[in-house]
């Protein structure tokens, strides 16, 4: 019995990282960036410890594998929002990020509805596009609580940001259309 609770571990602090979201974009909202500092460290070290005990455990889940990528997006969309909403971030970079991430749960949506299940598997433009979102949200952040960075560096950092965002975006669309062209071609 303690086995298995102790296997449940990770996908609690997965849990943990999704249900973050609110407070860390209630707080932006609130301007209080030292507090959302903090928790952004706990979602920080949850996501990284998460990961390491479920292989550590053997405790890789379906669960896991989805609501992983999932809390990650889900602190980034509605942090980026909030940084919009607040004036820290121009509302279009904000829609980039969120029409990227709609355009790609739609085509798995789509995908799933006309071939059935199918393995989720980040590409390295998906992920090196989700670390910039993350590096450039905590550069935000830290900003406002310790200004040490030039200004120079957020207007890299922005256009990195929006590059990705549309490359990674653009590379989720081409691989998942071949596949389904791939799918369908088996099918006739």
């Amino acid at each position: 019995m303690t086995s298995v609770v102790i296997k449940q571990i990770p996908n609690a602090l997965t849990t943990l990282r999704l249900l973050l979201a609110v407070p860390i974009c209630l707080l932006i909202l609130k301007e209080n960036y030292s507090q959302v500092l903090w928790i952004a460290l706990i979602a920080g070290v949850s996501d990284a410890v998460d990961g390491w005990l479920a292989r550590k455990l053997k405790s890789e889940s379906r669960y896991g594998s989805i609501v992983d990528p999932l809390s990650d997006k889900a602190l980034l969309i509605s942090g980026y929002l909030a940084f919009a909403i607040v004036g820290l971030l121009p509302w279009w970079v904000a829609v980039l990020i969120v029409t990227r991430d709609a355009v790609i749960v739609c085509g798995a949506l789509v995908y799933y509805g006309i071939f059935g299940s199918y393995e989720v598997s980040p590409s390295i433009w998906g992920k090196t596009s989700t670390t910039v979102q993350m590096v450039f949200a905590l550069m935000l952040l830290m900003q406002q609580v310790y200004p040490l960075f030039p200004a120079l560096s957020f207007n890299i950092g922005l256009w990195l940001l929006v590059f990705m965002a549309i490359v990674s975006g653009c590379h989720y669309v081409y691989i998942w259309g071949c596949k389904a062209l791939n799918k369908q071609n088996h099918i006739d």
